[in-house]
Protein backbone atom coordinates (compact mmCIF):
# COMPACT_ATOMS: atom_id res chain seq x y z
CA UNK A 1 0.00 0.00 0.00
CA UNK A 2 0.99 3.42 -0.79
CA UNK A 3 0.62 6.96 1.30
CA UNK A 4 -2.26 7.85 -1.38
CA UNK A 5 -3.86 4.54 -1.04
CA UNK A 6 -3.76 4.61 2.80
CA UNK A 7 -4.72 8.21 2.96
CA UNK A 8 -7.51 7.86 0.99
CA UNK A 9 -9.36 5.06 2.70
CA UNK A 10 -8.95 7.42 5.97
CA UNK A 11 -11.99 10.01 6.85
CA UNK A 12 -12.47 13.10 4.74
CA UNK A 13 -11.14 14.31 8.01
CA UNK A 14 -8.08 13.02 7.88
CA UNK A 15 -6.83 14.94 4.07
CA UNK A 16 -2.99 15.94 4.52
CA UNK A 17 -2.33 19.25 5.65
CA UNK A 18 0.56 20.38 3.30
CA UNK A 19 3.84 19.34 4.41
CA UNK A 20 5.80 21.69 7.05
CA UNK A 21 9.34 23.43 5.22
CA UNK A 22 10.79 21.29 7.80
CA UNK A 23 9.40 17.91 9.31
CA UNK A 24 7.78 18.47 13.21
CA UNK A 25 9.93 17.07 15.26
CA UNK A 26 8.58 14.80 18.14
CA UNK A 27 10.18 13.41 21.33
CA UNK A 28 9.06 9.72 21.97
CA UNK A 29 8.71 9.63 26.28
CA UNK A 30 8.54 5.11 26.32
CA UNK A 31 8.67 2.85 29.08
CA UNK A 32 9.51 -0.14 27.24
CA UNK A 33 10.85 -1.04 23.15
CA UNK A 34 10.58 -4.38 22.60
CA UNK A 35 9.68 -6.20 19.75
CA UNK A 36 5.90 -6.04 19.05
CA UNK A 37 5.30 -3.75 21.92
CA UNK A 38 3.16 -0.78 21.53
CA UNK A 39 6.69 1.78 21.09
CA UNK A 40 7.65 -0.75 18.46
CA UNK A 41 4.44 -0.36 16.40
CA UNK A 42 4.01 2.98 16.92
CA UNK A 43 7.45 4.74 17.23
CA UNK A 44 8.59 2.35 14.49
CA UNK A 45 6.14 3.95 11.86
CA UNK A 46 7.87 7.24 12.76
CA UNK A 47 11.17 5.82 11.94
CA UNK A 48 10.78 3.16 9.32
CA UNK A 49 7.40 4.05 7.73
CA UNK A 50 3.93 2.82 8.00
CA UNK A 51 4.81 -1.02 7.24
CA UNK A 52 8.00 -0.59 9.27
CA UNK A 53 10.52 -1.60 5.78
CA UNK A 54 11.84 1.86 5.40
CA UNK A 55 9.74 3.23 2.43
CA UNK A 56 6.53 5.15 2.43
CA UNK A 57 3.64 5.48 2.97
CA UNK A 58 5.23 7.51 6.48
CA UNK A 59 4.29 10.16 8.87
CA UNK A 60 5.39 13.80 7.50
CA UNK A 61 6.81 14.35 11.74
CA UNK A 62 10.22 12.90 12.75
CA UNK A 63 11.10 11.55 15.75
CA UNK A 64 13.99 12.94 17.30
CA UNK A 65 14.33 12.19 20.83
CA UNK A 66 14.43 9.30 22.59
CA UNK A 67 13.66 8.53 26.70
CA UNK A 68 13.34 4.81 27.63
CA UNK A 69 12.73 3.59 30.92
CA UNK A 70 13.93 0.05 31.18
CA UNK A 71 16.02 -2.15 28.86
CA UNK A 72 14.52 -5.79 29.20
CA UNK A 73 16.93 -8.58 27.23
CA UNK A 74 15.16 -8.29 24.05
CA UNK A 75 15.01 -4.27 23.81
CA UNK A 76 15.40 -3.10 20.51
CA UNK A 77 15.25 0.78 21.07
CA UNK A 78 19.18 1.08 21.20
CA UNK A 79 19.46 -0.78 18.34
CA UNK A 80 16.55 1.56 16.13
CA UNK A 81 17.75 4.51 18.05
CA UNK A 82 21.18 3.82 16.57
CA UNK A 83 20.18 3.17 13.17
CA UNK A 84 18.18 6.26 12.89
CA UNK A 85 20.35 8.44 14.55
CA UNK A 86 18.43 9.28 16.89
CA UNK A 87 19.33 10.25 20.27
CA UNK A 88 18.38 8.11 23.73
CA UNK A 89 18.53 11.15 27.05
CA UNK A 90 19.01 9.90 30.46
CA UNK A 91 16.06 11.80 31.39
CA UNK A 92 12.28 13.06 30.06
CA UNK A 93 13.67 16.65 30.34
CA UNK A 94 16.46 16.28 28.18
CA UNK A 95 14.52 14.57 25.70
CA UNK A 96 12.21 17.56 25.09
CA UNK A 97 14.74 19.90 25.65
CA UNK A 98 17.29 18.27 23.37
CA UNK A 99 19.97 19.58 25.42
CA UNK A 100 19.44 23.57 25.29
CA UNK A 101 17.68 23.68 28.59
CA UNK A 102 14.10 24.76 26.92
CA UNK A 103 11.73 22.96 24.92
CA UNK A 104 12.93 22.26 21.41
CA UNK A 105 10.06 19.78 19.91
CA UNK A 106 6.76 20.29 18.63
CA UNK A 107 5.44 17.02 19.91
CA UNK A 108 5.36 14.16 22.09
CA UNK A 109 4.57 10.59 22.39
CA UNK A 110 4.20 9.46 25.22
CA UNK A 111 4.03 5.54 25.23
CA UNK A 112 3.50 4.11 28.93
CA UNK A 113 2.83 0.69 27.33
CA UNK A 114 4.52 -2.64 28.95
CA UNK A 115 7.86 -3.25 31.07
CA UNK A 116 8.01 -4.36 34.63
CA UNK A 117 5.70 -2.69 36.90
CA UNK A 118 3.80 -3.73 39.93
CA UNK A 119 0.17 -5.05 40.29
CA UNK A 120 -2.06 -3.55 42.67
CA UNK A 121 -5.04 -5.34 44.13
CA UNK A 122 -7.30 -4.42 41.54
CA UNK A 123 -5.19 -6.41 38.75
CA UNK A 124 -3.67 -2.96 37.04
CA UNK A 125 -0.49 -2.95 36.12
CA UNK A 126 0.51 1.14 37.51
CA UNK A 127 2.08 1.87 34.73
CA UNK A 128 3.51 5.43 35.22
CA UNK A 129 2.01 7.15 32.53
CA UNK A 130 1.05 10.21 35.26
CA UNK A 131 3.90 10.86 36.14
CA UNK A 132 6.20 10.74 33.03
CA UNK A 133 3.57 13.49 31.97
CA UNK A 134 3.99 15.20 34.75
CA UNK A 135 7.53 15.40 33.87
CA UNK A 136 6.79 16.33 30.25
CA UNK A 137 4.61 18.93 31.69
CA UNK A 138 7.00 20.40 34.39
CA UNK A 139 9.14 21.41 30.74
CA UNK A 140 5.83 23.14 29.27
CA UNK A 141 5.48 25.21 32.30
CA UNK A 142 9.40 25.82 32.83
CA UNK A 143 9.60 27.03 29.07
CA UNK A 144 6.48 28.82 29.29
CA UNK A 145 5.47 27.34 25.99
CA UNK A 146 3.88 23.71 24.95
CA UNK A 147 3.21 21.38 22.03
CA UNK A 148 0.73 18.25 21.56
CA UNK A 149 0.80 15.42 23.35
CA UNK A 150 -0.46 11.53 22.52
CA UNK A 151 -0.68 9.43 25.79
CA UNK A 152 -0.88 5.94 24.50
CA UNK A 153 -3.55 3.70 25.63
CA UNK A 154 -5.16 4.32 29.29
CA UNK A 155 -4.33 8.13 30.76
CA UNK A 156 -3.76 6.65 34.21
CA UNK A 157 -4.83 3.26 35.86
CA UNK A 158 -6.47 5.79 38.26
CA UNK A 159 -9.37 8.14 37.48
CA UNK A 160 -8.22 10.46 39.84
CA UNK A 161 -4.62 10.91 38.07
CA UNK A 162 -6.70 10.78 34.19
CA UNK A 163 -8.94 13.51 35.69
CA UNK A 164 -5.81 15.53 36.50
CA UNK A 165 -3.95 14.92 33.22
CA UNK A 166 -7.35 16.11 31.14
CA UNK A 167 -7.44 19.13 33.59
CA UNK A 168 -3.30 20.30 32.99
CA UNK A 169 -3.72 19.85 29.38
CA UNK A 170 -6.98 22.47 29.62
CA UNK A 171 -4.65 24.67 32.16
CA UNK A 172 -1.13 24.65 30.11
CA UNK A 173 -3.68 24.88 27.14
CA UNK A 174 -2.35 22.41 24.59
CA UNK A 175 -3.96 19.93 22.40
CA UNK A 176 -3.72 16.16 23.94
CA UNK A 177 -5.06 13.18 22.45
CA UNK A 178 -4.93 9.81 24.11
CA UNK A 179 -6.35 6.27 23.58
CA UNK A 180 -5.40 3.04 21.61
CA UNK A 181 -5.83 2.13 18.09
CA UNK A 182 -9.09 0.02 18.48
CA UNK A 183 -11.12 3.67 18.18
CA UNK A 184 -8.86 4.37 15.23
CA UNK A 185 -8.68 0.72 13.18
CA UNK A 186 -10.91 -0.24 10.17
CA UNK A 187 -14.25 -1.57 10.84
CA UNK A 188 -16.21 -4.49 9.17
CA UNK A 189 -19.03 -3.33 7.97
CA UNK A 190 -17.76 0.44 7.11
CA UNK A 191 -19.95 2.22 9.53
CA UNK A 192 -20.23 4.58 12.57
CA UNK A 193 -22.98 5.61 14.65
CA UNK A 194 -24.98 8.71 12.87
CA UNK A 195 -23.81 11.28 14.81
CA UNK A 196 -26.74 12.58 16.60
CA UNK A 197 -28.52 8.76 16.67
CA UNK A 198 -30.61 8.46 19.80
CA UNK A 199 -29.12 6.01 21.02
CA UNK A 200 -30.54 3.70 24.09
CA UNK A 201 -28.91 0.52 24.95
CA UNK A 202 -25.38 -0.89 23.78
CA UNK A 203 -23.06 -3.66 24.03
CA UNK A 204 -19.28 -4.29 23.31
CA UNK A 205 -17.70 -7.55 23.03
CA UNK A 206 -14.04 -8.64 23.42
CA UNK A 207 -11.14 -10.67 25.03
CA UNK A 208 -8.05 -10.94 27.05
CA UNK A 209 -7.39 -9.39 30.29
CA UNK A 210 -9.54 -7.34 33.03
CA UNK A 211 -7.63 -4.13 32.66
CA UNK A 212 -5.00 -4.46 29.60
CA UNK A 213 -7.85 -5.43 27.46
CA UNK A 214 -10.69 -4.27 29.74
CA UNK A 215 -9.78 -0.56 28.56
CA UNK A 216 -9.96 -1.77 24.61
CA UNK A 217 -13.09 -2.88 25.26
CA UNK A 218 -14.38 0.13 26.63
CA UNK A 219 -13.20 2.49 24.29
CA UNK A 220 -14.60 0.42 21.34
CA UNK A 221 -17.99 1.05 22.92
CA UNK A 222 -17.32 4.38 23.79
CA UNK A 223 -15.87 5.67 20.34
CA UNK A 224 -19.03 4.96 19.29
CA UNK A 225 -21.71 5.97 21.98
CA UNK A 226 -20.55 9.17 22.34
CA UNK A 227 -21.66 10.23 18.81
CA UNK A 228 -25.16 10.02 20.18
CA UNK A 229 -27.88 12.96 20.66
CA UNK A 230 -27.20 15.12 23.35
CA UNK A 231 -23.37 14.24 23.20
CA UNK A 232 -21.45 12.69 26.44
CA UNK A 233 -22.91 13.28 29.72
CA UNK A 234 -21.21 10.95 32.02
CA UNK A 235 -21.76 7.75 33.44
CA UNK A 236 -23.95 7.41 36.80
CA UNK A 237 -23.19 3.73 37.64
CA UNK A 238 -20.68 0.91 36.48
CA UNK A 239 -20.95 -2.53 37.79
CA UNK A 240 -18.52 -5.89 37.40
CA UNK A 241 -19.91 -9.30 37.14
CA UNK A 242 -17.65 -12.61 36.89
CA UNK A 243 -18.28 -16.16 36.30
CA UNK A 244 -22.23 -17.69 36.10
CA UNK A 245 -23.13 -14.59 36.88
CA UNK A 246 -22.74 -13.04 33.61
CA UNK A 247 -24.22 -16.06 31.81
CA UNK A 248 -27.56 -15.25 34.24
CA UNK A 249 -27.12 -11.49 33.16
CA UNK A 250 -27.34 -11.84 29.59
CA UNK A 251 -30.31 -14.14 30.04
CA UNK A 252 -32.62 -12.28 32.41
CA UNK A 253 -32.04 -8.94 30.45
CA UNK A 254 -33.40 -9.03 27.10
CA UNK A 255 -32.03 -6.26 25.41
CA UNK A 256 -28.80 -7.32 26.36
CA UNK A 257 -29.25 -10.95 24.58
CA UNK A 258 -30.54 -9.42 21.52
CA UNK A 259 -27.98 -7.47 21.14
CA UNK A 260 -24.96 -9.52 22.41
CA UNK A 261 -26.10 -12.27 19.41
CA UNK A 262 -26.18 -9.33 17.22
CA UNK A 263 -22.50 -7.96 18.40
CA UNK A 264 -21.21 -11.49 17.84
CA UNK A 265 -22.31 -12.32 14.73
CA UNK A 266 -19.80 -9.68 13.25
CA UNK A 267 -16.91 -11.62 14.79
CA UNK A 268 -14.28 -13.35 12.71
CA UNK A 269 -13.01 -15.18 15.15
CA UNK A 270 -16.21 -17.10 16.78
CA UNK A 271 -14.81 -20.18 17.83
CA UNK A 272 -16.97 -22.99 17.31
CA UNK A 273 -18.99 -24.71 20.34
CA UNK A 274 -20.96 -23.18 23.26
CA UNK A 275 -19.69 -20.09 24.33
CA UNK A 276 -20.56 -21.59 28.29
CA UNK A 277 -18.09 -24.44 28.23
CA UNK A 278 -15.40 -21.98 25.43
CA UNK A 279 -15.24 -18.90 27.90
CA UNK A 280 -13.81 -19.97 31.58
CA UNK A 281 -13.97 -16.42 32.81
CA UNK A 282 -16.61 -14.45 31.82
CA UNK A 283 -16.83 -11.13 32.34
CA UNK A 284 -19.21 -7.87 32.01
CA UNK A 285 -18.92 -4.50 32.50
CA UNK A 286 -22.15 -2.80 33.29
CA UNK A 287 -21.88 1.01 32.50
CA UNK A 288 -25.19 3.42 32.90
CA UNK A 289 -24.62 6.22 31.46
CA UNK A 290 -26.36 9.61 33.20
CA UNK A 291 -28.99 10.39 29.94
CA UNK A 292 -30.15 7.03 30.09
CA UNK A 293 -27.84 4.89 27.94
CA UNK A 294 -27.40 1.30 29.29
CA UNK A 295 -24.32 -0.74 27.78
CA UNK A 296 -23.07 -3.81 28.87
CA UNK A 297 -19.57 -4.68 27.79
CA UNK A 298 -18.19 -8.65 27.95
CA UNK A 299 -14.50 -9.90 27.91
CA UNK A 300 -15.23 -13.80 26.49
CA UNK A 301 -12.02 -14.77 26.21
CA UNK A 302 -11.67 -18.24 25.06
CA UNK A 303 -14.73 -17.72 22.34
CA UNK A 304 -13.59 -14.52 20.66
CA UNK A 305 -10.23 -12.51 19.96
CA UNK A 306 -11.67 -9.52 18.08
CA UNK A 307 -13.78 -6.13 19.14
CA UNK A 308 -17.34 -5.89 18.07
CA UNK A 309 -20.52 -3.91 19.34
CA UNK A 310 -23.85 -3.49 18.52
CA UNK A 311 -26.24 -0.49 19.63
CA UNK A 312 -29.82 0.38 19.57
CA UNK A 313 -31.28 2.96 18.25
CA UNK A 314 -34.60 4.44 18.30
CA UNK A 315 -37.42 4.47 15.43
CA UNK A 316 -34.57 1.90 13.75
CA UNK A 317 -35.68 -1.54 13.57
CA UNK A 318 -31.85 -2.65 13.19
CA UNK A 319 -28.95 -2.37 15.30
CA UNK A 320 -26.04 -0.61 14.41
CA UNK A 321 -23.27 -3.07 14.11
CA UNK A 322 -19.66 -3.86 13.27
CA UNK A 323 -16.41 -5.70 14.20
CA UNK A 324 -13.58 -2.91 14.65
CA UNK A 325 -10.85 -4.64 12.91
CA UNK A 326 -6.86 -5.16 14.28
CA UNK A 327 -3.96 -6.93 12.37
CA UNK A 328 -2.72 -10.45 14.07
CA UNK A 329 0.73 -9.91 12.45
CA UNK A 330 3.20 -7.01 11.65
CA UNK A 331 3.26 -4.47 10.67
CA UNK A 332 -0.14 -4.22 12.15
CA UNK A 333 -1.71 -2.14 10.53
CA UNK A 334 -4.72 -0.82 12.82
CA UNK A 335 -1.80 1.24 14.68
CA UNK A 336 -1.11 2.85 10.94
CA UNK A 337 -4.22 4.14 11.66
CA UNK A 338 -3.62 5.55 15.50
CA UNK A 339 -0.54 7.41 14.04
CA UNK A 340 -2.88 9.10 11.48
CA UNK A 341 -4.46 10.16 13.71
CA UNK A 342 -1.81 11.27 15.75
CA UNK A 343 -0.02 13.13 12.82
CA UNK A 344 -3.25 14.79 12.14
CA UNK A 345 -3.27 16.07 15.82
CA UNK A 346 0.72 17.35 14.97
CA UNK A 347 -0.26 19.30 11.65
CA UNK A 348 -3.23 20.90 12.84
CA UNK A 349 -2.13 21.61 16.09
CA UNK A 350 -5.95 20.07 17.25
CA UNK A 351 -7.02 17.02 19.04
CA UNK A 352 -8.61 14.92 16.46
CA UNK A 353 -10.92 13.70 18.96
CA UNK A 354 -11.49 14.91 22.91
CA UNK A 355 -9.25 13.37 25.69
CA UNK A 356 -12.10 13.38 27.62
CA UNK A 357 -13.18 9.87 25.76
CA UNK A 358 -10.39 8.08 27.55
CA UNK A 359 -10.80 9.74 30.45
CA UNK A 360 -13.89 8.41 30.74
CA UNK A 361 -13.13 5.02 29.61
CA UNK A 362 -10.03 5.10 32.03
CA UNK A 363 -12.35 5.73 35.02
CA UNK A 364 -15.09 3.57 33.72
CA UNK A 365 -12.49 0.65 33.98
CA UNK A 366 -10.72 1.61 37.46
CA UNK A 367 -14.44 1.42 39.23
CA UNK A 368 -15.29 -1.48 37.55
CA UNK A 369 -12.31 -2.84 38.80
CA UNK A 370 -13.26 -1.68 42.01
CA UNK A 371 -16.87 -3.16 41.88
CA UNK A 372 -15.08 -6.52 41.36
CA UNK A 373 -12.84 -6.02 44.88
CA UNK A 374 -16.14 -5.33 46.78
CA UNK A 375 -17.87 -8.31 45.71
CA UNK A 376 -19.00 -6.89 42.52
CA UNK A 377 -21.28 -4.59 44.03
CA UNK A 378 -23.11 -1.71 41.56
CA UNK A 379 -21.21 1.43 42.20
CA UNK A 380 -22.94 4.91 41.87
CA UNK A 381 -20.19 7.35 40.54
CA UNK A 382 -21.19 10.71 40.54
CA UNK A 383 -17.49 11.51 39.97
CA UNK A 384 -17.97 10.83 36.25
CA UNK A 385 -19.70 13.43 34.94
CA UNK A 386 -17.58 13.80 32.20
CA UNK A 387 -19.11 15.90 29.13
CA UNK A 388 -17.80 16.59 25.86
CA UNK A 389 -18.85 16.64 22.25
CA UNK A 390 -17.44 13.54 19.77
CA UNK A 391 -16.62 15.45 15.97
CA UNK A 392 -19.65 14.97 13.99
CA UNK A 393 -16.83 13.49 11.47
CA UNK A 394 -15.72 9.82 11.63
CA UNK A 395 -12.40 9.29 12.63
CA UNK A 396 -11.20 5.89 11.88
CA UNK A 397 -9.88 4.55 8.60
CA UNK A 398 -12.84 3.71 6.10
CA UNK A 399 -12.40 1.41 3.64
CA UNK A 400 -11.03 -1.85 3.53
CA UNK A 401 -8.22 -3.18 5.33
CA UNK A 402 -4.94 -3.81 3.71
CA UNK A 403 -4.93 -7.26 4.34
CA UNK A 404 -7.90 -7.95 5.59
Amino acid sequence: MNRRTFLSTTAGALAPAAAPAAPRKIAAVITVYRPNSHADVIVGKYLEGYNQDGRAPRPDSRVVSMFISQFPKNDMGRAMAAKHNVPIYRTVYEALTLGTGKLAVDGVLLIGEHGDYPVNDKLQTLYPRFELFLEITDVFRQSRRSVPVFNDKHLSWSWIKARRMVEISKELKFPFMAGSSISATYRQPDLDLPWGAPARKAVAISYSGLDIYGFHLLESLQCMVERRKGGETGVRAVQCLQGGAVWDFVERTSWVQRLFDRALAHSQTRRPGNLKELVKEPAVFIVEYNDGLEAAAFLLTGGVSDFTVAIDVDGSPEPVSTMLWGETKAPYWHFACLVRNIERMFETGVATYPAERTQLASAVLDWALESRIQGYKRLETPQLNIRYQAPKESTYCKGRPPRA
